[in-house]
């Protein structure tokens, strides 16, 4: 008898999870199953879970308990039953997935390149979540970058979107661009894309702690700690990119420019998972970013073909710098199994990681 085991996440304490086993059902008409294999967990993902009811992260992949959910996360999964013309036993995909040793989907729009889950509960949720791609029809897929992709992708194209919004406006007519948390995945990836300007600084805000890697990266062109902020030339026309969500830190970035703040893009955050609050700081209004409404508007703009051979090769760069032989930005560290799942959620919801490790969790 097969079991389906899952990891639910207590959604009031987001350290707090547990493991639950059942038997699966049998496979029913016009459904496939997909045995989960590999994902990554990261601070994105806390993310995800943070805002699980508000962004409706949670509804993706209902757990069969009030008070519980899973944590929605990105990577590789088999076809090990199907009932599906086009979807074949044995087929390898890319997507979302719960923490869980399988997933039952429904697919929908079966092209080349994949599906589209269309199960009921999902068709009014964000379309780009429940996309599964067809790795042997992914131009971007490298069978020895898995870990990379399904690490990188999901923030790459926060990152990519990003730097092409803060392009788009014309840096908001700012000279430098100040990132909080610069030793974050996203933030960093977002710089590596803004290297082909340099006329706009890139400044990176960093803990004392992470400075050193901060600095090893080379994609800011300057580092300072959190404290040396006030250091930094008011009289410079700046645009403030937050990835920390640090209420008090966002007053002083306001309080020291000014007028000479620009915008202030918070581009979200795994450590602080309140919406944006009005405070009454000086300077232009924070604003949430959503990668979905860059997206679109560069599908308007460029249309998709070009949108994806655009952000393929920009992905393909960013992995190969991040994985260079010589001086990586990132190592990958696997943890095998549910139990080491939980741990390592317990680490992130902590903040006790560090920013070179990637993590991968194998449940194949």
């Amino acid at each position: 008898m097969t079991l389906l085991t899952r990891l639910l996440t207590d959604k009031a304490a987001l350290n707090h999870t547990r493991i639950t086993q059942e038997p699966l059902a049998p496979l029913q008409a016009g459904e496939v199953l997909l045995k989960i294999d590999r994902v990554a967990v990261t601070t994105n993902n806390i993310t995800y879970a943070a805002f699980g009811d508000a962004m409706q992260y949670w509804n993706f992949f209902p757990a069969p308990e009030p008070g519980w959910g899973h944590m929605p996360v990105w990577g590789f999964a088999d076809v090990v039953a199907s009932d599906v013309d086009g979807v074949a036993v044995g087929e390898r995909f890319y997507g979302y997935w719960p923490i869980a040793s399988h997933l039952r989907v429904r697919p929908v729009r079966v092209t080349q390149r994949g599906f589209y889950d269309g199960a009921a509960h999902r068709q009014a949720l964000v379309s780009a979540y429940n996309q599964y791609t067809r790795v042997s029809a992914d131009p971007a897929y490298c069978a020895q970058d898995e870990d990379y992709q399904m690490l990188l992708r999901p923030l790459f194209i926060t990152s990519f979107m990003l730097a092409d919004f803060l392009q788009d406006n014309a840096f908001f007519g700012a000279a430098q661009l100040v990132f909080s948390s610069a030793s974050s995945k996203t933030a960093y990836g977002t710089a590596f894309c803004l290297a082909e300007f340099p006329r706009v600084e890139r400044v990176g805000l960093t803990s004392e702690r992470n400075r050193l890697f901060v600095e090893g990266l080379g994609c800011y062109q300057r580092t300072a700690g959190y404290e040396g902020l006030e250091a930094l030339d008011a009289s410079v026309p700046a645009v403030y990119v937050d990835f920390s969500g640090d209420e008090a830190l966002r007053a002083r970035v306001h309080q020291h420019f000014g007028a000479q703040l620009r915008y202030d893009c918070y581009a979200g955050s795994a450590q602080n998972t309140q919406f944006l609050r009005a405070a009454g700081l000086p300077g232009p209004a924070p604003q949430a970013y959503f990668a979905p409404d860059q997206i679109r508007k560069r599908n308007a703009d460029w249309g998709p073909a070009a949108v994806n051979q655009k952000f393929n090769a920009a992905q393909a760069a960013f992995i190969a710098r991040v994985r260079d032989g010589e001086q990586p930005w990132m190592r990958v560290q696997p943890h095998a199994g549910f139990a080491q799942a939980q741990a390592l959620i317990e680490a992130l919801c902590a903040g006790r990681v560090d920013p070179q490790c990637g993590h991968v969790v194998l449940l194949g």
